[in-house]
């Protein structure tokens, strides 16, 4: 396994697993206990093993797929509004002029891409930012050996998956706090309180955290591609 597939998605997916790992061993083991344990006493065990083991391979896509095509796209609209993108607009005052012109014009001598001056961005902002967004995966192309750039894309990558499995693991957090009150399980019931809270923060503040950590990972692109001779 790669480091960015252990590390971006393996252990958040471990981190927000711990809920459905619980409802799978303590809640539909707890019901299919007894017909499993009459066929083989080991079976239980190793049916709840299997299948937490089996869920968190899953999870590891699920997340995936909720950070990306469910907060991504609504914060950031695909690519448009990323931190990359608006990084790069003139009308944005994280990068100074100076520095916004040189990485321009090194765009335009490696990808022979003519990013629009101030005048025309102002007048065709959406087209600027596509034009961006196309010019951005060009640069991560040309960086993709970057052994710093890599880093931040593990750390923003990991923090993404980790707020697309908090939603999913907050679902399930709340799934098992209502089967604790039907089954009067009071273990269950604070186990399952202390999740919801846990879970419930990274899912909250996920524009917050997001934005934070693209624009580290936006800052450092640029950087580099600076430097890159």
């Amino acid at each position: 396994m790669n480091q960015y597939f252990v590390r971006a998605r393996l252990f958040p997916t471990i981190l927000t697993a711990i809920p459905i790992i619980i409802f799978i061993n303590y809640v539909l083991n707890k019901e299919l206990y007894s017909s499993l344990n009459q066929i083989y006493t080991i079976l239980p065990s190793l049916a709840g093993f299997g299948i937490s083991a089996a869920v968190i391979f899953l999870s590891i896509q699920i997340n995936r797929i909720v950070s990306k095509e469910l907060f991504q796209r609504i914060y950031f609209k695909e690519e448009i509004e990323m931190p990359t993108t608006k990084m790069l607009l003139w009308q944005d005052s994280k990068i100074d002029k100076n520095t916004k012109s040189k990485i321009r014009k090194k765009i335009n001598e490696k990808f022979q891409i003519k990013l629009k001056n101030e005048t025309e961005e102002s007048s065709e902002i959406e087209e600027s930012k596509k034009q961006i967004v196309f010019a951005v995966s060009q640069i991560r192309n040309l960086l993709r050996g970057n052994t710093f750039l890599f880093r931040h894309n593990i750390e923003y990558g990991f923090i993404r998956n980790l707020i697309g499995g908090s939603l999913i693991a907050l679902i399930i957090s709340i799934v098992i706090l209502i089967y604790s009150y039907i089954t009067k399980d009071n273990t269950l019931k604070i186990t399952s309180v202390i999740l919801v809270a846990i879970y419930t923060f990274p899912v909250i503040f996920s524009k917050f955290i997001i934005k934070k950590f693209g624009n580290y990972y936006a800052k450092t692109l640029y950087e580099q591609f600076l430097s890159e001779k």
